[in-house]
């Protein structure tokens, strides 16, 4: 995957308008200025805060594009659009957010996250890229362990087994704390000798994502092309958004996987 277009291309979920608005930030400053009520060129400069022949040239292709109209000086989104408008800037933001988590997706697997949670990408657009590097290079082991050694509750789909991940698990049920796994078949063995986790089921096939949720902490883990776990970055986050994203993955995995 080269560039995010074709990530999520390869989902058939982006349409022509969706692409067309995000190759441009001042199209979609527009629009979103233009979806909270119809305003003129004065008061679109002022909220977009940019130039006026930038907005004037914006305006013009989005009015040969049929997504706005002029009226008495002020402009509008043509009904059909603003009906859609929400969920476009929404898909928007997902061509965005790419640019922005693109180490972490470049050279990684993420077709085995279900589709519905490609599309609620956009909810991840505060989540931090956290690496490993030369001078700490057990960082993300050791962030993960310390979100689970502080959590309260935790929710996690474990393709790998890491002594330091489990014994923080094992802490968490013995203190009478909510725990469910799902783990990789193929590692059932070790963690039915090693877990003290009451609710832990499997999941069919291979996995190519690890994911941590806690009560106030999600964190995603992906897979090189060589189906190694790529234990030098996560996506990490604290916001509601994104535990939402999280939360709603490991449902939808668990379903597909019951």
């Amino acid at each position: 995957m080269k560039t995010k277009e074709k990530y999520v291309k390869h989902y058939d979920m982006v349409s022509d308008d969706v692409k067309f608005i995000a190759k441009s930030l001042i199209r979609l400053k527009v629009l979103t200025a233009l979806y909270e009520s119809p305003t003129d060129m004065k008061e679109l400069t002022r909220v977009t805060d940019m130039s006026y022949s930038s907005i004037s040239t914006a305006l013009h292709y989005l009015e040969l594009r049929g997504m706005v109209y002029r009226k008495s000086n002020r402009y509008y989104l043509v009904n059909s659009i603003k009906l859609q408008v929400k969920n476009l800037m929404e898909l928007a933001i997902i061509i965005n957010l790419l640019e922005e988590i693109f180490n972490i997706i470049q050279g990684h697997i993420i077709d085995r996250i279900p589709k519905e949670s490609i599309l609620e990408l956009h909810l991840l657009k505060n989540a931090e890229l956290l690496e490993s590097d030369w001078d700490d290079p057990n960082r993300i082991l050791d962030v993960i362990e310390s979100t689970l050694d502080e959590a309260n509750s935790a929710r996690c789909i474990l393709p790998v087994y890491y002594e330091g991940f489990n014994d923080k698990l094992n802490t968490l049920e013995e203190n009478d704390k909510f725990v469910e796994i799902k783990v990789s078949k193929s590692l059932l063995n070790v963690y039915q000798e090693n877990s003290k986790v009451k609710y832990i089921s499997t999941f069919r096939g291979r996995n190519n994502f690890l994911l941590i949720i806690t009560n106030e902490i999600m964190i995603l883990g992906l897979f090189n092309q060589e189906n190694m776990f790529d234990k030098n970055r996560i996506l990490i986050s604290k916001s509601r958004d994104s535990l939402k994203w999280a939360n709603n993955l490991f449902r939808y995995f668990k379903k597909i996987n019951e």
